[in-house]
């Protein structure tokens, strides 16, 4: 067994992946105490030098895994996203590009390629995708209808909430989270507009109640498609190693019956 083949295996090792883990956990707070004005006057140098520290085990752990694994790495969407979000982590930024000082906090999202559960819900997420982009495009449609009627029916008398198609749209994604939308607009709207509630709830039932469902669905069938695919990939290598070793046996016999 080759030096790179035993090192990545050494890398899969479940100790590993927990230590992994404990680092990311462990940067985040330290971002997370980064906020504070008091900690920092009292232990600034301190957590700036284990921050720095982490970044370093983050970049030693890329870099062995580059070792290891060679082009393989780069074929991996996983490792790919846990180079960038390292390599971003990288970039230099001062007190005046405070933008750049953030994206150190990106580290965190390293946690979504170590869990197994939440890369499956990632995964779900993206296989999702496509069957979303039609929900969305219902949800528009939807939403351009209401917004075209909400600023006919009380444009007049509501301009700061129906007054034109953007902010009849603003008002209505405000209803749709069911966000004060009571109280806040329809009640109001109602006092001039006693039948205003026959727009506004089967608004609320289509877009609240039955298309941000749909959307629930979508990721939650392509979560069950995705852990049923990584199952079946498991089985398939079990399978596979199950033959190879009835493989080797069979040659084993043979060999010892020809001798």
């Amino acid at each position: 067994m080759t030096l790179r083949k035993k090192l990545d295996i050494w890398l899969d090792q479940p100790w590993v992946t927990t230590t992994v883990m404990v680092v990311i956990i462990f940067n985040a707070i330290l971002l997370g105490l980064e906020t504070s004005t008091t900690v920092m006057a009292q232990m600034g140098p301190v957590i700036v030098a284990l921050d720095v520290a982490c970044l370093g085990f983050f970049i030693a752990e890329i870099l062995l895994k580059i070792v290891a694994r060679g082009g393989r790495f780069f074929k991996n969407g996983w490792n790919l996203f846990d180079f960038a979000i390292v390599a971003a982590a990288l970039v230099p930024g001062s007190q005046t590009m405070s933008v750049l000082r953030a994206l150190r906090i990106l580290r965190v999202l390293r946690v979504i390629s170590v869990a197994p559960r939440l890369r499956r819900v990632v995964e779900g997420f993206v296989t999702a995708l496509p069957g979303m982009a039609s929900v969305f495009l219902l949800m528009a449609i939807i939403f351009y209808i209401g917004a075209v009627i909400a600023t006919k029916l009380f444009g007049a008398s509501f301009p700061e909430w129906f007054g034109s198609l953007a902010s009849s749209g603003y008002t209505l994604f405000q209803i749709m989270t069911l966000e004060s939308w009571s109280m806040g607009i329809v009640r109001p709207v109602m006092e001039i507009y006693p039948y205003a509630w026959a727009f506004f709830v089967p608004f609320i039932m289509i877009t609240t109640f039955a298309v941000v469902n749909l959307l629930v669905g979508l990721i939650v069938n392509s979560m069950q498609d995705a852990h049923q695919e990584e199952a079946g990939a498991v089985t398939d290598a079990y399978r596979d190693e199950v033959l190879n070793r009835l493989i080797a046996i069979e040659k084993q016999l043979a060999d010892k019956s020809d001798t």
